[in-house]
């Protein structure tokens, strides 16, 4: 599972945004569908497995306006409304880290799940506690910070010390990494910049995760424009 060797993200132009008087595309017309938000950081964890594997010619982008979305995706393609979906031999179906493990399972390119059995069942561990990571650091945003995500944080810490074998949480670039990322992205430009927290400190490890994912072309297209981050956070923190 080399992450230089499986990196075969290729760059592709992106498809512009479908808002409400966008024409729905056909629906099981063969093609195989990502529905996502190119700010969504559930979506991007499949749009990162999507480019590691390699399949930009396999699973077309078909990217939502999250603040004004089309009533076709709800009233045709899927009902709950949210995304990401993903089209695929006649069905959608939905859910982030279910999708990184449906597209690992059935389709060509470098796996992103461990063969280790540790290495499984940490992930597994890991993927258990990504939700409560989330939770946490959001709940921060009205709390005294340093107190409410130094545990949070220093918990990625310890647990990017468990295997040696590389930078990431498993070693080598897993799904673990690819449910985590997005999210971190997200915390450490908020953090920093509005609430002056700096994720990082003390924390080299995290650090050198965060550097070497920086470095991955599958991941590179993904990111989210920072201002966008710091928006959208802000709107949040206000709406609490």
């Amino acid at each position: 599972m080399s992450t230089a060797a499986s990196d075969k993200a290729t760059p592709e132009k992106l498809t512009p945004v479908y808002g409400p008087t966008s024409e729905q595309p056909p629906l099981f017309d063969g093609t195989t569908r990502l529905y996502t938000a190119y700010i969504c950081p559930y979506a991007q964890r499949v749009w990162i497995t999507r480019n590691f594997k390699g399949l930009q010619n396999e699973i077309k982008l078909v990217p939502l306006n999250l603040q004004d979305r089309p009533a076709w995706y709800k009233e045709k393609v899927y009902p709950p409304n949210k995304v990401p979906a993903l089209e695929h031999n006649g069905k959608i179906t939905g859910e982030s880290l279910d999708l990184v493990k449906y597209l690992d399972a059935n389709f060509e390119g470098p796996s992103i799940t461990p063969d280790d059995p540790a290495k499984k069942q940490f992930a597994d561990e890991l993927l258990s506690y990504s939700d409560t990571f989330v939770g946490s650091v959001f709940s921060s945003f009205k709390g005294d910070v340093a107190n409410e995500v130094d545990p949070v944080f220093d918990f990625l810490e310890n647990s990017l010390s468990r295997f040696n074998d590389g930078p990431f949480f498993l070693g080598q670039f897993s799904l673990v990494d690819i449910a985590y990322i997005p999210f971190i992205e997200r915390f450490q430009v908020f953090l920093s910049e509005v609430l002056k927290y700096d994720i990082t400190e003390g924390r080299p490890k995290l650090a050198a995760l965060i550097e070497e994912a920086n470095k991955l072309e599958a991941y590179k297209p993904t990111k989210v424009d920072p201002k966008q981050t710091v928006e959208a956070f802000r709107k949040r923190l206000s709406a609490q």
